[in-house]
């Protein structure tokens, strides 16, 4: 085993799972490299040192640069807001530091392009953060399509709801302020990303992007509430996304089927330890969906507990991503998802959006 100093920009909601992570994940997954938290880094002094102290890193700083350039921080973890993304990781890379980046890994297209081209020039490992795709229960889906149990893929419809913006009277934040900030920016993303792991490259897509809500309590909203995507997949297969911030009574609506022509998958995030299978077997009386529990059969579940049916939860999977960010640097080989596919869902995003404007079918690789 050997140390390896951690360096996270941004101490709020995404720094402190990062850093929980890092501290729990060497016990848990025996890695190789046993992370230090060395350093983070917050937007003041004061903050710098609250984060310091609560979640146990040997010093903080209020100077990103500070602490990418430092020679204790030996890899860097991104979870500050998406504007911020690009200059980090380009002087990170220029030092031949490895980063993971949270979602999404860009402000727009051209942030993503010139990150992949930093991470590679440098050859250094990189990783984008997309958390809910690691979950046991999606890994074993992605399992069973590699290895055809429900037949020839004939559809995927996939969805993130959630309704922390369907109260009309909920202020104007800066969540309603900036395409960035809206359903496109911030969820989207998510069943983007599923959808590209379990199905393969988008090649066409067509979508309606909306304000459902268009004045809040103390401002007026500049960007979207929910919005509509159907595509095509490079195989031929038809989907469809649906992304919503005001969907009433939706908490983790993060959601797929995906039909095939001997079964079908589903999955729910508000039941992230189940995946149901249907399987075309045995006598039409008989047949339905089975609800299979997760447990130590299933992928990086048996780290966490050895009991079926038990189940993991929110920090878990950010668990798995420090595991597999870890390994990457430890093997020199990148894993899955690296920047280039964080960049290719910022194409989608952008693609979706364009197509919305036009009222027609646009062609991903045009953008």
């Amino acid at each position: 085993m050997k140390q390896i100093g951690i360096g996270i920009v941004g101490g709020g909601y995404m720094g402190k799972a990062h850093a929980v992570a890092h501290s729990a994940v060497g016990a848990l997954f025996d890695t190789a490299l046993r992370p230090r938290l060395e350093m983070v880094c917050a937007t003041n002094d004061a903050s710098a040192e609250k984060y310091r102290n609560a979640y146990g890193f040997q010093r903080g700083t209020s100077d990103w640069k500070t602490l990418v350039l430092d020679e204790k921080v030996e890899a860097i973890v991104i979870a500050s807001p998406q504007s911020t993304h690009r200059e980090i990781a380009e002087l990170a890379f220029s030092v031949g530091k490895p980063v993971f980046c949270e979602k999404p890994l860009g402000r727009d297209v051209a942030d993503s392009r010139a990150m992949v081209a930093a991470a590679e020039k440098a050859g250094a490992i990189n990783m984008s953060g997309f958390n809910y795709i690691r979950t046991p229960a999606s890994q074993y889906a992605k399992q069973l399509l590699d290895e055809g149990v429900i037949g020839e893929i004939t559809s995927f419809r996939g969805e993130h709801t959630e309704d922390f913006m369907a109260d009309p009277q909920e202020p104007a934040t800066w969540r309603t302020d900036g395409l960035a900030n809206g359903c496109m920016g911030d969820l989207s993303p998510h069943p983007i990303n599923c959808a590209l792991r379990l199905m393969g490259p988008i090649e066409k897509l067509i979508a309606e992007v909306e304000t459902v809500i268009p004045e809040r309590p103390g401002g007026r909203v500049t960007n979207d509430d929910h919005a509509q995507i159907m595509c095509r997949f490079a195989s031929g297969v038809l989907g469809n996304i649906y992304v919503s911030r005001t969907a009433t009574g939706r908490k983790m609506g993060y959601k797929y089927e995906i039909t095939g022509t001997k079964g079908a998958i589903y999955f729910d995030g508000e039941d992230q330890n189940a995946i149901h299978l249907y399987k075309m077997d045995g006598p039409d009386a008989q047949r339905g969906f089975t609800k299979i529990l997760t447990g130590p059969a299933h992928p990086d579940y048996k780290p966490f507990c050895l009991g079926p049916g038990h189940g993991t939860g929110y920090q878990d999977q950010i668990i798995i991503e420090a595991k597999d960010f870890l390994t990457a640097i430890h093997t020199g080989e990148n894993i899955w998802p690296t920047f280039r596919d964080g960049m290719e869902v910022n194409q989608i995003v952008a693609t979706a959006l364009a197509a919305s404007q036009a009222k027609t079918w646009l062609n991903v690789n045009d953008f």
